[in-house]
């Protein structure tokens, strides 16, 4: 029951000495276990615990009670706990627009916490796949587009969340881009990957390889794709070639939930634990795979010694079991640091002159809430999402924040004269839409009205509410009019160019609301910069016209545009995107000056020139040189990132660090990393289209 006191494990044996490396420990309990004991360690248990329920976990591992080895509870997941309630912190999208490294180990921290007093030894997050097309359902999850920005952010929020006494489970390798284009087409269950390994080593692989070699994560999740021919929970290069032994990843590997396919392949092929349902690594598969010589004992040792290793790595074998005690969690805190986490991810698309809204100006006016996204909880579908403890809408934040001098009116937008109506002769219109993404399925299109599903428009008999008419229709009605997207990536906006506003809310979390009203407000400065590019057009995605590419033909999703992902396709192919990445505006000017070159560091001089306190974040882009003709390079890669918050007239001084793997490439031909000859274009900005200092270094 929660809150009931459980006694701290006895020492069993030898293994149980804390001040032995958990390598010598592993190895010590290893030749203790009996063969059937060792194999009851490669599956997981708690059917149900996908329920999500208070008191249930996610899955389990068992323990074997004897020699004191303790069961392992995982716990989803990368957004907050959703094991019962929690605090919904922002998509992982919104935390990747901030830019902020400090943010991502407050943000894992939250999480962490959570997960640890619902009971967990095992954190199932963060999300680090490289975003290839924005209609992928999952897309929320990750850190974007681009590879240097979900590894800066990853390795941090993976570090803080270990400081709560957590297993990290990092996922999901590799080359897990899609779910399916809204059917069957290109399933995430059955589609192949073909990637060539250049493309893998520069986009796809290193946020992975950053997490094991920076970040000492403890697990890494399979995906359910293939890659280049085998499943990725069987995959011999993938798990054992490159993570277990390129990398040198001493963790344990285990598979995401219906994604092993085979006993003997998985287990001969790198997988280690299979956490629900467990079919193909149960005792009586593995036992008949043994007794039957497809699978040897020296590979079931190695497989229980690296879960027993990370076990005692991560104090698992000292710690008194937590039962799930929801008591134990700082709601008031945690939906503090949620909101502060909003606010900083928030991105302001566009804006001429309109905010931040002044009170005084408004004082006896009125503002018109238009929107049914600004009366709900907006959140991605599927494992990710969760049920908060509270949470605060666009239309509650707005009405707290305005006070009884502005008054605040609602109406549901579902019908657009409706919602004409109601923004006519209102001093500012604030309409809020949202997109629905979700596991299982990708959007059909880029459109705002696309996903899993979307508002039912019960007062008219309509499938859905056309929010684009909605947004139109007030538009036509009021001038004065702020659009608020709640949305898990890039949506077409037909309306762009009217509306005096964008405000990018992402899918913000228990604090939602409160977050947009201060932003709109002022009280606090846009944090967000763009973490993926918003085209104009469908057809300008690099995946786009190809059904090869996407979703896939035969089953084989060809990768064929390479490196050039996201921006880099966008700069490639000189196509001008409705806003690019790193793009985000603030209430104040920064003025980029004084950049100096040398041989593995660039530094810049930021100021603050306006006159209100605000949020910046400086890139470094590089542009390397082409070793040959076969080899294309980008026009820039991101190489370096910080997060400012200057007051007026303050000056910062910025020092990107550069190493030797930010100036290579990867030989294919060699199978190495290389520095090619020749001059790299150093370029500094405020996105990869806003470069403010350029310069050179050979």
């Amino acid at each position: 029951m929660p809150g009931q006191a459980m006694a701290a494990p006895e020492p069993r044996g030898p293994w149980s000495d804390p001040t032995l490396p958990p390598d010598r420990r592993a190895g010590l309990l290893l030749r203790e276990l009996t063969l059937d004991e060792k194999i009851s360690l490669l599956g997981g248990d708690e059917v149900d615990g996908v329920l999500g329920g208070p008191d249930s976990h996610i899955g389990t591992g068992h323990g074997i009670e004897r020699l004191g080895v303790p069961t392992v509870r995982y716990g989803d997941g990368p957004i907050g706990a959703r094991q019962g309630e929690g605090t919904a912190l922002p998509a992982t999208i919104s935390l990747a627009a901030s830019f902020d490294t400090e943010l991502a180990e407050r943000y894992a921290a939250v999480v962490g916490n959570e997960i640890r007093c619902k009971g967990n030894d095992v954190l199932f997050g963060p999300t680090i796949d490289v975003l290839r097309t924005p209609l992928s359902g999952r897309g929320f999850e990750g850190f974007g587009e681009d590879p240097y920005l979900t590894s800066g952010l990853a390795v941090p929020w993976i570090v803080a969340a270990r400081r709560e006494g957590l297993i990290v489970c990092a996922k999901h390798l590799g080359a897990y881009v899609q779910e399916g284009a809204f059917g069957l087409a290109g399933s995430r269950l059955q589609y192949d990957a073909m990637v060539d390994e250049r493309t893998l080593r520069e986009i796809y692989l290193p946020p992975f390889e950053a997490a094991v070699r920076e970040a000492d994560v403890g697990s890494v999740m399979g995906a359910y794709n293939k890659l280049n021919g085998q499943y990725c929970c069987e995959n011999q290069w993938l798990l054992n070639d490159l993570l277990k032994q390129e990398w040198g990843f001493p963790g344990y590997t285990l598979a995401d939930y219906g994604a092993v396919h085979s006993t003997a392949a998985s287990l001969n092929n790198g997988l280690d634990f299979e956490p629900w349902p467990a079919l193909f690594l149960s005792p009586g598969s593995v036992s008949t795979a043994v007794h039957t010589g497809k699978v040897s004992t020296a590979d079931i040792d190695d497989h229980v010694r690296r879960i027993l290793r990370t076990m005692f790595a991560h104090g698992l074998f000292e710690r008194t079991p937590q039962p799930p005690d929801d008591d134990l969690i700082d709601r008031p805190g945690h939906l503090a640091e949620a909101t502060r986490i909003a606010e900083q991810g928030m991105t302001l698309l566009a804006n001429d002159g309109m905010l931040p809204l002044d009170e005084a100006t408004l004082a006896g006016g009125r503002i018109a809430v238009i929107g049914e996204a600004a009366d709900r909880f907006v959140q991605g579908g599927g494992s990710s999402s969760m049920t908060p403890f509270s949470f605060v809408s666009a239309e509650q934040g707005l009405a707290e924040r305005a006070g009884s001098a502005i008054t605040v009116e609602y109406d549901k937008g579902r019908i657009p004269e409706k919602a004409a109506e109601a923004a006519r002769g209102a001093d500012v219109a604030v309409v809020v839409v949202a997109d629905l993404q979700s596991e299982f399925t990708d959007k059909p299109d880029l459109d705002v009205d696309a996903g899993l599903y979307s508002f039912p428009n019960v007062e008219v008999g309509d499938p859905f509410v056309d929010q684009d008419a909605v947004i139109e229709a007030v538009l036509d009605a009021n001038p004065n009019t702020v659009v608020v997207l709640h949305t898990g990536g890039p949506v077409l906006m037909p309306w762009r160019h009217r509306a005096r506003a964008v405000l990018q809310a992402w899918y913000a979390g228990s604090g939602a609301g409160t977050a947009v009203a201060r932003v709109l407000f002022g009280d606090v400065d846009p944090g967000g910069r763009l973490p993926v590019t918003f085209p104009e057009h469908e057809e300008d995605l690099p995946t786009a016209g190809d059904p090869q590419r996407y979703p896939g033909v035969g089953g084989k999703v060809h990768f064929d545009e390479g490196v050039f992902v996201g921006y880099r396709h966008f700069d490639q192919q000189d196509i001008e995107p409705a806003y690019p990445f790193g793009h985000g505006l603030s209430y104040t000017e920064f003025d980029y000056r004084d950049l100096q070159v040398e041989h593995r560091a660039v530094h810049v001089s930021v100021t603050n020139t306006g006159a209100r306190p605000g949020s910046t974040a400086p890139q470094l882009y590089l542009g390397l040189p082409a070793p040959n003709e076969t080899t294309p390079q980008p026009p820039k890669q991101l190489k370096g990132f910080a997060k400012l918050h200057l007051e007026p007239g303050e000056t910062r001084r910025v020092t990107f660090p550069l190493t030797d793997r930010d100036l290579s490439y990867w030989d294919g031909v060699t199978g190495q990393w290389r520095i090619a000859p020749g001059t790299c274009e150093i370029m500094v900005g405020e996105s990869s289209r806003d470069i403010r200092l350029t310069g050179r270094s050979s």
